[in-house]
């Protein structure tokens, strides 16, 4: 369809809409969609499912009626008419929530930097609080979303509407976790050795110990927190599971006000556990997640499910062994990936992990927001289409989606390159952090930025690949990106100063993208045939032009910035340039009558006319 042509009608394979339950076709699932650089934020870690729609769900374990997304009574209702709004309604809710709660995280980590600056302190902190998103993902994690959560939604049909079988998910689960936590915490010292490479000074093995056997009880909580939210959003219950991770972070938010305002400073020569600040670190960040899991128990027990132990391996958990075994092997290689980064970041300069971890959270920030708000309705018709077979539509799906996410994220990403350090200054300077910290954090998003696109690529292949219940291809695709990947973090310490390792590292992590993006748009063509690749080349090219319009708008913009001082300066640019380089390149769009930005002026039409 050639670019000006009118709207796609409702019935066009290209239109996103939402279609109701077919009838004998296994319901839609979570997609496990582990970052193949660093590990999925807490927040993420809730299933996220489209259930199946019937004219009766049964959302309680063989009896009582519905439940809405809130997590409150429902009538039951007529299955053609009000169940798509009320999918529509439960999406718009988890995008809310989860903006939300990016942006309450995101603020956490600004205060963290401004409590404690970007050096040994913040990058003992962030390996330790890394550690136990590592060991669940590689422990039940990577299992848990691709394996038994199908299986969860499944078991639905069983006569006692899948109590016996969720009662033995949970035994087993919860006793794995407990063992996992344990051996993690007694051998927190061989952990944080993996990922530290650097000289004394510029590393704290003592001080990332002390903190990983303060965080390393995370483990149980996240798992507890991922195993309710699969049981709640099977039950079609998604506002608990959706808003817990923003309690989590008001939790980590009021832990580091009083932080700030206690005496005294976190000392690592020597490291003693007995220091309060320390420990009130630790210890409320911990809380947070504690809190998280516990805020599911009300809901789940609302919706009539009461926990019993029961012992032994559901025979279906077996039938998913070889499935489970490559997801398995997604998760161990991609942390191969991530412990060889941490260690050439800890070998630079310190605060190098601190700018990363930060640089890749606002490299994030667009695709998530994209993600949930402007793909939600997609997802789940692409899983139903692979289910039933059909090619040709999972192969509109995915063009479709492909060229949405080229005209929504390559703007941001150009505009991002533009104005990367001027965010770093306006959000990160200040307190214990200085200017020249902030901007080489800022340089770090913004020499990444042509990253962004195929980051959102990757991650839509690897939804296409699982709804086609193929483990194995993305596992192989993560094995090739690591072994471009590793090769390329060596030579950032020979090839640049201690102070640029990070940039240099931040540009090896787009460049692996772009190889993974390749890659998966070359197995899909020969799993799937013809991709509609010509015009998904014309979007790119249309949006490449837009966007290079607004680039040179913004650094034009830029330049009639008087100076104001350097972080008062940095926000005025920081907001100018955003609005200028973004408004150019969307209105060329727009003025192209590019048709893939209409789902998106849309939407922001409604929120209008709603506020």
């Amino acid at each position: 369809m050639p670019f000006g042509a009118p709207p796609l009608p409702p019935n066009d394979p290209d239109a996103t809409m939402l279609i109701p339950r077919i009838s004998g076709v296994q319901g839609g699932n979570r997609w496990p969609v582990a970052d193949p650089d660093v590990l999925r934020p807490y927040d993420a870690l809730a299933t996220r499912m489209m259930p199946r729609i019937s004219a009766s769900p049964s959302t309680s374990f063989g009896e009582g009626p519905g439940l809405d997304a809130t997590g409150f009574h429902a009538p039951v209702e007529a299955p053609e008419k009000p169940a798509a709004p009320s999918l529509a309604k439960s999406s718009s809710r988890i995008a809310i929530a989860s903006l939300i709660s990016r942006i309450t995280g995101f603020l956490w980590k600004i205060m963290l930097v401004w409590a404690v600056g970007t050096g040994v302190v913040n990058d003992s902190f962030n390996i330790a609080n890394t550690l136990p998103n590592i060991v669940f993902e590689l422990l039940l994690g990577g299992v848990l979303s691709s394996v038994v959560v199908p299986l969860l939604v499944r078991s639905q049909d069983d006569k006692d509407g899948g109590l016996a079988y969720t009662q033995r998910m949970l035994t087993v689960a919860f006793v794995l976790l407990v063992i996992g936590t344990v051996v993690a915490v007694a051998a927190a010292p061989w952990l944080t050795s993996l990922y530290l490479d650097g000289e004394p000074g510029k590393t704290s093995s003592d001080l990332t110990t002390a903190f990983a056997r303060l965080l390393l009880p995370e483990i149980l909580f996240y798992g507890l927190f991922a195993l309710l939210s699969a049981v709640l959003n099977a039950k079609q219950i998604f506002g608990p599971p959706a808003w817990a991770p923003v309690v989590n972070n008001l939790v980590v938010i009021f832990t580091l006000a009083v932080f700030m305002l206690t005496p005294g400073e976190i000392t690592f020569n020597p490291v003693e556990m007995s220091q309060p600040k320390l420990l009130l670190l630790g210890i409320g960040v911990t809380m947070g997640i504690v809190v998280q899991a516990i805020m599911l128990v009300p809901p789940l027990l609302r919706s009539g499910f009461r926990f019993k132990w029961r012992w032994g391996i559901d025979k279906r958990m077996k039938e998913f062994g070889g499935l489970a075994l490559w997801i398995l092997g997604y998760v161990a290689v991609s942390q191969i990936g991530f412990t060889v980064n941490t260690r050439v970041l800890t070998s630079g300069d310190p605060g190098g992990v601190t700018i990363y971890s930060n640089a890749w959270l606002l490299f994030q920030l667009p695709y998530g927001v994209i993600g949930v708000s402007l793909l939600t309705a997609i997802m789940p018709r692409l899983s139903r289409n692979a289910a039933d077979g059909d090619t040709r539509k999972v192969v509109a799906d995915l063009s479709y989606a492909s060229r949405i996410s080229t005209v929504m994220l390559v703007p941001i990403a150009a505009v991002m390159s533009v104005i990367g350090t001027s965010v770093g200054v306006a959000l990160f300077s200040g307190g214990e952090n200085s200017t020249a910290e902030a901007s080489r954090l800022g340089e770090a998003l913004a020499i990444s930025a042509f990253g962004l696109l195929p980051y959102a690529l990757v991650m839509l292949q690897l939804r296409v690949f699982y709804a086609m219940k193929d483990a194995r291809t993305p596992t192989l695709i993560m094995v090739v990106m690591t072994l471009v990947k590793i090769p390329l973090l060596y030579l950032c310490p020979v090839l640049l100063s201690d102070q640029n390792i990070v940039l240099g590292a931040m540009m090896v992590n787009s460049l692996t993208f772009v190889v993974g993006a390749i890659m998966g748009q070359v197995w899909l063509w020969v799993s799937l045939g013809n991709l509609r690749s010509k015009r998904v080349l014309g979007v790119i090219l249309f949006t490449v032009v837009a966007s290079g319009l607004g680039v040179l708008a913004a650094v034009a913009a830029g330049w009639v910035v008087p100076d104001f001082g350097e972080r008062l300066t940095a926000w005025i640019k920081l907001i100018l340039q955003g609005i200028v380089g973004l408004g150019v390149s969307f209105g060329v769009l727009a003025l192209l009558r590019v048709d893939e930005l209409s789902p998106a002026t849309k939407r922001i039409t409604r929120l209008i006319k709603r506020g």
